[in-house]
């Protein structure tokens, strides 16, 4: 025979089952037929057509038709939920621009395609082998590009390039930095108001108190006066020291 508390606590689970499922439908048919799919150790939230609320805890997930997020936890709200901010080692990937991030906190707006990465920030170009890193990035998906704040380091190829702010450009594989900004390639390092660069022709762009420190490899072939001397060749190193002032400023 089923005792009251037993009926109390079945009644309870029933109506926590019922909340899931009608949550479950709301993520996999609204916001214009885009599915969103999720998992968690636990799930409180609310559902209605302006306010919804879902807040996700222990191993969330998240996973949109283009957007892949895990975090310790992550809350979903606006209408159709619109938002996903995301906390606590959060990781992720967009599988259509086919770019990888890692960070302490996020936050996503699913109908601008705009995603802002947070605290100890690592994005990944995996398509083109670029790798950045920033204390704040705001990516733009449908313009693919990233804008990269506070303690930039990015390294493509032979590039090792730091600066205050950058603007990287999916599309057109340019590079655009400032705050005091500096770029090693190859060895050779280079400073300027503003550097742009260029990663498929990697071509350099120095703009504004220019300076610089480059490696020249001579090779250097002794006179052949007389056959029986050996012949020598020999590699120098030499720095050179560039400094160009340029639109007026002083150095």
């Amino acid at each position: 025979m089923t005792t009251k508390n037993q009926t109390e606590k079945i009644s309870v689970k029933s109506k926590k089952f019922i909340l899931f499922y009608i949550l479950l439908l709301i993520f996999s048919f609204a916001a214009s037929a885009e599915q969103i799919t999720f998992s968690a150790d636990s799930m409180t939230g609310t559902a209605g057509s302006k306010n919804s609320t879902t807040i996700l805890k222990g191993s969330a997930k998240v996973k949109t038709e283009n957007m892949e997020i895990s975090a310790e936890t992550i809350e979903l709200s606006g209408k159709n939920f619109r938002r996903i901010v995301a906390s606590g080692k959060v990781a992720g990937k967009n599988t259509e621009s086919k770019m990888d991030f890692t960070c302490e906190r996020m936050q996503y707006d699913r109908q601008t395609k705009i995603a802002v990465l947070e605290q100890n920030v690592e994005l990944s170009d995996t398509e083109n082998g670029v790798n950045a890193k920033a204390e704040l990035i705001e990516y733009d998906q449908k313009k693919e590009t990233a804008i990269m704040q506070i303690q930039v380091n990015l390294t493509q190829k032979k590039n090792v390039c730091t600066s205050a702010y950058a603007i990287y450009s999916k599309n057109e594989q340019t590079l655009e930095m400032s705050g005091n900004p500096k770029i090693v390639q190859n060895g050779d390092t280079f400073r300027a108001q503003v550097i742009l660069l260029d990663m498929e022709t990697q071509e350099i762009t120095l703009t504004g108190r220019v300076k610089g420190s480059v490696s020249t490899a001579e090779s250097s072939k002794p006179n052949q006066k007389n056959s029986t001397e050996p012949e020598n060749s020999e590699n120098t190193e030499e720095k050179k020291e560039i400094s160009e002032e340029q639109n007026g400023i002083p150095e």
